[in-house]
């Protein structure tokens, strides 16, 4: 149980972060950037493996480029400024 905590904590903080690095953080919501960090924390480790430090099961580096990338593809296709 205290491990899924941690895991939405950490996704919340990756989709927090993607979503300031792309500027797009206040106009999709926190739990957008919930979802967003643990889905691009998914692709970016599916995508650029887990390498680098690692915080409750997901590796830090891979999982902020692949949220900020998910970020980025998801605003483009909703047009959110």
């Amino acid at each position: 149980m205290l491990h899924w905590l941690w895991v939405l904590i950490v996704g919340g903080v990756i989709g927090a972060i993607a979503g300031a690095i792309t500027s797009k953080g206040k106009s999709m919501g926190w739990i957008f950037n919930i979802i967003a960090g643990l889905v691009g924390s998914s692709i970016g480790q599916a995508l650029l493996g887990s390498w680098g430090p690692q915080v409750a099961g997901m590796a830090l580096v891979p999982s902020i480029i692949g949220a900020v990338i998910l970020v980025a593809v998801v605003s483009f296709f909703l047009g959110r400024n």
